[in-house]
């Protein structure tokens, strides 16, 4: 899977809770929003001078509230890849360790046929 497919996957499939999303899928579409992201916050604080001790910029938390059903997608389909329920991703709010198991789950390669979430996604790893 390309860069460019992953973000075109993510984006297309942005309400597409079933099913399962590749490694390269998730990465690229993680990447791409972290870019993005930054680019508007260097927008939001250095082009318009939204920089007076905000956290979150005009710009920067509407690309967030835009980008927050794709990115949620995309991570439930990653996680079913690896045969876990979706509901493993709450393990996010433990603190430190949840974190780290999260992206262990990100990385870790997905299930060779089908699973209990569908056959493996027609894109690579």
């Amino acid at each position: 899977m390309t860069y460019l497919d992953a973000v075109l996957a993510g984006y297309a499939n942005f309400v597409n809770f079933k099913g399962r999303a590749t490694r390269a899928e998730y990465w690229y579409f993680a990447l791409f929003s972290l870019l993005i992201g930054y680019g508007i916050m260097v927008i939001d604080r250095g082009v318009l001078g939204f920089s007076d001790g905000m956290a979150m910029t005009p710009l920067y938390l509407l690309f967030t509230v835009a980008n927050l059903l794709p990115s949620l997608a995309v991570s439930f389909r990653r996680i079913h890849d690896i045969g876990r329920s979706a509901w493993s991703l709450l393990f996010i709010f433990i603190p430190l360790v949840g974190v780290i198991l999260i992206i262990y789950w990100f990385c870790k390669k997905g299930d060779e046929g089908s699973n209990a979430y569908g056959p493996p996604s027609s894109f690579g790893t």
